[in-house]
């Protein structure tokens, strides 16, 4: 396959990872593993566990516990996305070989950048979101490094800083981490503190790892393919996470863990340990 980022998209992506949100171009265009059709057969053959489509006209702000389901099977979501006013996502399309030969071939291109600065490029995932015209994603963060590709239609991301409480507090994080809902809780006094990146076919934006979004669908049907990796920095930022839920739990008040470059090891080895004495227990 011919390469997808240019060298333009390369040097600002270099510029920018691991924590800057920014735009780039890309040239992925018109795939045959990336059509309706394609997307409808790969929804019906992945593991339910890995298909998530719901009702696309939706608030910026969901509760987790929210019964948002379409009443169609994930083939007719995709099929008819431009009449049924909803969203799908696809997980981890790297289980069927065609696809995973897709998105290595995409993070390859990468993986010496990523490589650079966060270490090994661990765990490479894809995601194709399929959403109806105005379809709305809830407010949410996501725990690996992101770049959302825009293949068809229009969409706009609007992001806010990873890592202030201001707009995803630190008990709200530890939650996640162990066990919660990725889905925020949405004030609208939040909404100044978000910056907007509106995608075309041809554009990409990364998202920096549990960076706060939602996401809105222009007037067509939209196609895109999110490419995702984690690195050490990631699982420590998690596991440090993990472990100050159990400090609070304890009665203490905990620091946040540090975005990067901060390695935040000693919290994540205690964590660690705890995880192996539960396992053995």
């Amino acid at each position: 396959m011919t390469a997808i980022f240019g060298d333009a998209a390369l040097d600002c992506f270099a510029g920018n990872y691991p924590e800057a949100a920014h735009k780039v171009e890309h040239d992925l265009r018109d795939h045959p593993l990336l059509t309706l059709d394609a997307l409808a057969r790969l929804g019906e053959s992945l593991p339910a566990a890995s298909v998530e489509y719901n009702r696309g006209d939706l608030p910026t702000g969901v509760d987790p516990e929210s019964d948002i389901a379409n009443g169609l099977s994930i083939g007719d979501t995709i099929r008819h996305v431009d009449s049924c006013r909803s969203w799908a996502v696809l997980k981890n399309i790297e289980q069927l070989p065609d696809y995973r030969d897709l998105l290595l071939s995409l993070l390859g291109e990468l993986k010496p950048l990523i490589e650079a600065k966060t270490g090994a490029m661990l765990m490479p995932q894809g995601f194709i979101f399929v959403s109806s015209p105005q379809a709305v994603t809830p407010y949410h963060f996501d725990p690996e490094h992101n770049i959302l590709l825009q293949l068809k239609g229009s969409k706009t991301m609007t992001q806010f800083p990873a890592g202030d409480p201001r707009f995803a507090p630190d008990e709200t994080h530890e939650g996640y981490h162990t066990g919660g809902h990725r889905n925020l809780i949405w004030r609208d006094e939040l909404a100044a503190g978000g910056t907007p990146w509106t995608l075309v076919p041809g554009e990409a934006v990364f998202v920096p790892v549990m960076a706060p979004h939602h996401v809105k669908v222009g007037p067509d049907p939209s196609i895109s393919l999110s490419i995702t990796w984690r690195s050490d920095w990631s699982y420590a930022e998690a596991d440090a996470r993990a472990f100050n839920h159990l400090l609070r739990k304890a009665g203490l008040r905990p620091r946040a863990p540090g975005r990067y470059p901060a390695q935040n090891r000693l919290k994540a080895y205690g964590w660690r340990i705890v995880r192996k004495l539960r396992k053995a227990g």
